[in-house]
């Protein structure tokens, strides 16, 4: 992982950043792996990417090892996914030190309830939770947090 560096994602690459978001997302146990599951990634990445989200990769030699979604515009984390080749050494730190870096005073993200792991981490790394809400997009209850520089 020493050749690893965070880039903006290529276009060309929507596809496999889709994948990583999958195998990350399936790793969880929420979700099964399926063709429709990667379809909609796919939908979403770009609806993303048409709608002014920066989309980061840690790409690790040309492997991609994580994806990071930011909206600049509002300080939202929109995804932070570690292909589970990556999980649990210290990438999604690396990640989080990143996007505190683009959005310096302020950001805010939302959390399926059901990814403990996940929100757990958060609340370790100083985000302080705010409320819950259904998605209507996806039908999951989301946790929301907001972490501020200074606390």
């Amino acid at each position: 992982m020493s050749t690893l560096i965070i880039r903006l994602a290529l276009s060309h690459e929507y596809d496999e950043v889709a994948r990583v978001w999958m195998e990350s997302w399936v790793s969880t146990g929420i979700e099964p792996a399926s063709d429709f599951l990667l379809a909609n990634m796919r939908a979403r990445i770009l609806h993303q990417a048409e709608s002014g989200w920066s989309l980061f990769v840690a790409d690790d030699g040309g492997r991609l090892a994580a994806i990071l979604a930011l909206r600049l515009s509002d300080g939202c984390l929109g995804q932070l996914f570690i292909a589970p080749d990556y999980q649990g050494r210290g990438l999604g730190k690396r990640l989080l030190a990143f996007a505190r870096e683009q959005m310096p005073g302020e950001i805010w993200l939302r959390c399926v309830r059901e990814n403990e792991k996940a929100w757990r981490w958060y609340e370790r790394e100083g985000f302080v939770y705010e409320k819950e809400e259904v998605a209507e997009a996806t039908g999951f209850m989301m946790k929301y947090y907001r972490w501020r520089r200074g606390g």
